[in-house]
């Protein structure tokens, strides 16, 4: 009988022996045959018949393309702002041995290609120190049979990698994980599910305190293997396309902020979001009638807890069809939606991709008279299943579908819905009738057959190309739809599945998640990761989707997202209801200040979503991303950043009431409650008992704060107060403009400028426009009240300070202040 360890080995070796087999049919691009500066690039002919291309989008950001059978398709990507890269003149030095390429102009990256005996890319940085280096023993190859590709990068051994958008994994680096980029309908997902909705094959990587950044532009599945195979590399590939990537070499400053910036600047920046989309907002599967709608809507009044929006889901239609309201339970939608509007709060629908496959429903006739409707693989119109029944679906890859699909919008526009709710679109299917094979939860059961077909914009592809696209054309319909209907508000739409350049077009929730402690741990680790991947309005359901909550869990996840960017409660139909009030008694006093806490600080989240616009910054950051060179921030996963001058400390463990809190190098931090300074650098144990979130502020920042509003329409009614962090030296904003429309862009704002030392604090408030007032400037963080207090130079009297906060509140006659001074 043979051990264990002999069958083991066997094994082993018959796994080696496949694996062999299957790469097998790769062959790398070969060496160099050719060489040749075209245009705005330089192209290189190779010895197995591949093509690759080398340009700059700027000197700091590099494109490698290889075509394994040596012609390139379309230059064009849904991911990228403009559709097609923009490239920059460059220097092509070409000998017999290598080529060697740099931008025309500025002082940017340097990209060598070898020649022999096989080519190799390495892409240097101004200062001549690698970035990212093919690795030798793992060429660029492909298989010919298949249309699959790979690309191989050295790595160091304590290299970290942050983003690939949304992952379920509990830690915040991804090293040594094998991903996969496949958009799926992922219901409960347990920890460390891999793939999830949505594909956004982008990674910022962290080497000694240096930043860089990789896109893979590529919309088939697609995989990352970040060392798991081997640690001495990484690998990139998918199962056809192009090898299409860009290296983001961070600038002189190799940092995260650069990296992001430029990746945003090629696949765009979030628009800043209408005000009221900041607000808390109230979901359910489902609110069932009308009356339970009102009812919802008079109880956040009358309990005075604060609240912006409701969300309408799937039982609000006729039968689940599309644009349409159920005659019985919603019976009069647009007195309904009136009465919404006059209590403050705005409406959102849900939207699938399905349309009824019904002779006798409109939208559905109008769409095939169209000729939008996906085509299956022998050129009829597909039909799959899902919550209506045998249902069409658009197909969001044709310029036509996403027009008519944005013009379905108009009737509940004009009824007086104001937001969109994109589902079901990774596209996500039921499983057909007759079906008789197993079904996993990730199986292909649940999408399209890979050979139906789209027409790709001109470029027609089958679902194994454009399946990961699919919901990102389809928000960008939506989004482009409302922009059209109603040119003089800004859309508000989200969307469950996406891909690259998706935040162009919608916020992003974290799909149908547990209610369970580790799910709400989790929410930090995956938002933030999303967050730096270029999508910045993110979210999860708070409280856990697909399961009952418990008072306690309820309150603390309320707590940890209250400052996320998009805060909202959702539970299925098949759990207890979950309001804010739920749990009465303690449970709703805390969870009415949590929300509270978040729309006294909306003007200061408001002020990130207007910086994000312009720089690509996202409001939801992880530590390192702001203190890339603290080795002690670069795993915590259990803390956020709100910009660079809050920090959260979420309590993510079930009974605890006290929690370690470590605080970034380089800067000190005030606690928010108590006005304790912390040393950065250091940890320190902090009390949380279920009524707080640990939060607190950077040294030498201001904040806009404000007092509870209980929607944001009252928000220009109520008066701004700055809070300074003493004890340090920083310069801080606060935007302001309409809340919604598009005047800020030709003007109608205005940026206030916070300048704080140790000693004073400098004020420029521009007198423009109509906006909430300055009325005071408070000091955080003092232990004694001043000796001496000015106001451009007059003595003050009358500051209130209170020993218990370590809060110094001034009083403002006038926004005409210049300096506020004081002496310790």
């Amino acid at each position: 009988m043979k051990s264990k360890t002999t069958w083991a080995l066997a094994g082993a070796m018959l796994l080696s022996s496949a694996v062999t087999q299957a790469r097998a049919a790769w062959q790398t691009v070969g060496a160099v045959t050719q060489a040749v500066r075209s245009g705005e690039t330089a192209t290189f002919a190779t010895a197995n018949g591949a093509r690759v291309e080398v340009g700059f989008l700027t000197p700091d950001v590099v494109r490698v393309r290889m075509s394994p059978g040596g012609k390139f398709g379309r230059d064009f990507s849904y991911a990228l702002e403009r559709g097609t890269p923009q490239s920059v003149k460059l220097r092509f030095d070409d000998d017999a041995e290598r080529g060697e390429l740099r931008a025309e102009t500025g002082d940017g990256a340097r990209v060598v290609v070898q020649k022999r005996p096989v080519l190799s890319i390495t892409v240097y940085d101004a200062q001549g120190r690698i970035v990212v280096a093919d690795d030798p023993a793992r060429p660029m190859a492909f298989d010919a049979a298949t249309g699959a590709v790979e690309a191989s990068e050295q790595r160091g051994a304590y290299e970290l990698y942050y983003g690939f958008g949304e992952q379920a994994t509990p830690t915040i680096s991804r090293e040594g994980q094998f991903l996969v980029n496949w958009n799926t309908d992922s219901y409960k997902y347990p920890v460390g599910t891999n793939p999830l909705y949505q594909t956004i094959p982008f990674f910022i990587a962290l080497r000694d305190g240096l930043s860089y950044g990789v896109f893979f532009d590529n919309t088939w599945r697609s995989t990352f293997d970040m060392g798991k195979s081997d640690p001495r590399r990484y690998a990139f590939g998918a199962d056809g396309g192009e090898l299409d990537y860009y290296v983001f070499t961070g600038g002189a400053e190799r940092s995260p902020a650069n990296v992001l910036r430029d990746y945003t600047a090629l696949t765009g920046r979030t628009a800043l979001p209408p005000l009221w989309a900041l607000g808390y907002q109230q979901s359910r599967y489902s609110y069932l009638s009308q009356a339970k709608v009102e009812e919802i809507a008079r109880t956040f009044r009358e309990k005075k807890i604060p609240a912006d929006v409701i969300h309408l889901d799937i039982d609000h239609m006729d039968g689940y069809r599309v644009f349409t309201w159920n005659p019985q339970t919603f019976a009069e939608p647009e007195k309904m939606l009136a009465g919404l509007h006059r209590d403050g709060f705005h409406a959102v629908t849900i939207v699938d991709p399905g349309v009824k496959f019904d002779e006798n429903y409109a939208v559905y006739r109008s769409g095939r008279d169209a000729g939008v409707y996906v085509r299956d693989a022998a050129g009829g119109e597909l039909h799959e299943k899902v919550w209506p029944g045998l249902c069409a679906f658009p197909d969001f890859t044709d310029p036509k579908a996403r027009a008519w699909w944005g013009e379905q919008y108009k009737k509940p526009l004009a009824e007086g819905v104001d937001g969109f709710w994109n589902d079901m679109d990774e596209p996500a299917i039921f499983t057909p009738d007759g079906f008789n094979g197993p079904q996993p939860p990730q199986g292909p059961q649940k999408t399209f057959a890979l050979d139906v077909r789209h027409a790709g914009d001109g470029d027609p592809g089958t679902h194994a190309r454009y399946h990961n696209v699919f919901g990102m054309q389809m928000v960008r319909a939506t989004f482009e739809g409302l922009r059209k209907l109603a040119p003089e508000r800004r859309p508000f739409a989200i969307t469950r599945a996406g891909y690259a350049g998706v935040q162009r077009y919608a916020a992003v929730w974290s799909g149908d998640n547990d209610a369970s402690w580790d799910h709400l741990a989790l929410t930090i680790p995956l938002l933030t990761n999303l967050s730096i991947s270029g999508v910045s309005f993110v979210g999860a359901d708070v409280g856990g989707f697909a399961a009952t909550t418990t008072p306690e869990l309820y309150t603390r996840w309320m707590q940890a997202a209250a400052l996320t960017p998009f805060y909202r409660t959702h539970s299925a139909n098949d759990t207890d209801a979950r309001e804010p009030w739920t749990y009465g008694g303690e449970y709703e006093r805390i969870n009415r200040a949590s929300i509270e806490l978040r729309y006294r600080l909306l003007p200061y989240l408001y002020t990130l979503f207007a910086q994000n616009e312009q720089s690509g910054l996202p409001p939801l950051r992880p530590l390192w991303f702001d203190y890339s060179r603290d080795v002690d921030a670069l795993l915590i996963a259990d803390e956020y950043l709100v910009g660079r001058d809050l920090l959260v400390a979420p309590v993510v463990i079930q009974n605890q009431r006290s929690r370690t809190v470590y605080f970034p190098k380089g800067d000190a931090w005030i606690d928010w409650w108590s006005g304790v300074r912390y040393e950065g650098g250091k940890t320190a144990r902090i009390d949380a008992p279920l009524a707080r979130l640990p939060l607190f502020v950077r040294a030498g920042a201001g904040i806009p704060t404000q007092p509870v509003v209980q929607n944001t329409g009252e928000m220009k009614n109520v008066p701004l107060t700055i809070a300074v962090a003493a004890g340090a030296s920083g310069s801080s904003e606060i935007y302001q403009d309409a809340g919604d429309g598009y005047a800020y862009r030709n003007g109608a704002s205005r940026t206030i400028k916070i300048v704080a030392s140790i000693d004073k604090v400098t004020l420029d408030i521009p007198k423009s426009g109509a906006y909430q007032r300055v009325a005071a400037v408070e000091l955080l963080g003092l232990d004694a009240a001043p000796s001496a207090l000015k106001i451009d130079g007059k003595v003050v009297r009358d500051a209130a300070f209170d020993a218990a906060t370590r809060r110094l509140r001034i009083s403002l006659p006038n926004e005409n202040i210049r300096e506020i001074s004081f002496a310790h």
